[in-house]
């Protein structure tokens, strides 16, 4: 199981994440420790990825496109 982070490209400004990509790690690993602690997968079947904001599905010119680039992708092989 692949677990992938994305966010908007908006810069960090108040946060404990220093930078898009590191927001956009966390998000996967929240999802990844869910899928192993409540899901029953097996922590070493997963690889968690984050691409920050440079694989966007959306413009990031309004909130609603902004919203759609902060996801978690899942690829299962």
């Amino acid at each position: 199981y692949w677990v992938e982070g994305h966010t908007d490209s908006d810069p960090i400004k108040k946060s404990k994440f220093e930078s898009n990509r590191e927001l956009s790690v966390e998000r996967a690993l929240a999802v990844e420790k869910f899928l192993v602690e409540e899901c029953g997968i097996q922590d070493d079947d997963c690889v968690v990825a984050g691409h920050g904001q440079y694989d966007p599905v959306a413009a990031n010119d309004t909130d609603k496109n902004k919203a759609k680039n902060r996801r978690i992708e899942f690829l299962v092989k």
